[in-house]
């Protein structure tokens, strides 16, 4: 396979997925010439539709998109030795991080990878794995290795009571190199159950100590980083180097009929000035199944401090809800999945 087949492989899979899909509709169209059950055939064969990823040999679920992962190298320009002529040779190869998006159905160890991600970096420990690309009838067409990588990004939806969308976790990880391969043509089968439960952003319960959060409509993403740097003297890779995790802020939209406890704190923390370690609060936002029975994961926030309390644009005979927007610093946040979540 080709550089140029190999660069943004998966991400020219998917897209290719959606002409593929379009032909197939025009060839089975009343009419189509005579063969189209043939080419119908010939064209499904080489769509790659569906994507699962294991972890350490063991099968952890499927994926909605992958992205990321090629082989690249670095163009060294040398000093022009005589005339004009300046030559040109490759440096070191370098590995592009991986981009992943997934819903509800993943493995107990996928889950688990993030929550050890979370626990301060300390337990962000390299990890081996496979992308598989497989066809309508999952048979592996394709798989991408992966080796001693490490999340640098997690990241949970936005969320707003009015939304009926999907709902998507991303996963970022920087692998230290990769391999392609073609696929064995076997049938890929992540779990024992492939069946995901519904994930909208819609349902979703917060709770912030002694704040009245009942009437929050939206919170923002959250994306929480890790830097992770990996030197490389000539042929030899040094060991990586892990920075600081990176917490996001904790933004969210209630109605200001139902703010007064926000305002409260505000009064106290931002102008009072009674904001020690002591004034912060803690706080859980719970993902919930769309019969709101269940929970699918949960979030809980550490070290909570209001910094910035702003209404919405106020305008004279407006029927709208008038609106607050609370923003929070955010010191720690940790990860759990709920009972069934997952189903490998």
């Amino acid at each position: 396979m080709s550089g140029d087949d190999r660069r943004g492989f998966f991400k020219k899979m998917a897209g290719a997925a959606v002409g593929l899909a379009a032909a197939d509709a025009v060839l089975a169209a009343p009419g189509a010439p005579v063969g189209t059950g043939v080419r119908e055939t010939a064209v499904r064969k080489f769509q790659s539709s569906n994507f699962a990823i294991d972890l350490d040999g063991t099968m952890a679920g499927w994926l909605d998109s992958v992205e990321g992962g090629d082989a690249t190298a670095e163009v060294v320009t040398e000093a022009p030795q005589e005339g004009c002529l300046r030559r040109k040779h490759l440096g070191n190869v370098k590995y592009e991080d991986m981009s992943i998006s997934c819903g509800t159905g993943m493995s107990t160890a996928f889950y688990d990878w993030i929550q050890n991600f979370l626990g301060c970096g300390e337990k962000n420990t390299p990890r081996d794995g496979s992308i598989h690309a497989t066809d309508l009838q999952f048979k592996e067409l394709s798989r991408l290795d992966f080796f001693e990588a490490l999340i640098t990004e997690f990241s949970m939806p936005a969320l707003d009571a009015a939304s009926k969308d999907a709902a998507k976790m991303t996963l970022k990880f920087s692998p230290d190199h990769t391999r392609l391969k073609k696929g064995s043509g076997q049938v890929i089968t992540p779990c024992a159950s492939n069946k995901q439960k519904p994930w909208l952003p819609a349902n979703f319960k917060l709770q912030i100590a002694d704040l009245d959060c009942t009437h929050v409509n939206k919170v923002e993403a959250l994306t929480v980083k890790q830097k992770v740097a990996r030197d490389q003297v000539g042929s030899e890779r040094e060991p990586f180097q892990l920075g600081p995790l990176e917490f996001p802020n904790l933004v969210v939209t209630l109605a200001e009929s139902f703010a007064q406890s926000f305002y409260d704190w505000h009064e106290s923390f931002v102008i009072k000035g009674m904001n020690d370690a002591g004034a912060e609060k803690t706080g859980t936002l719970e993902f919930l199944t769309p019969n709101l029975a269940q929970v699918l994961f949960t979030i809980n926030f550490f070290g909570l401090g209001i910094f910035r309390l702003t209404s919405d644009k106020s305008e004279a005979g407006a029927d709208a809800i008038k609106r607050v927007k609370a923003e929070m610093y955010c010191e720690s946040m940790t990860f759990s999945f709920g009972k069934g979540t997952a189903a490998c």
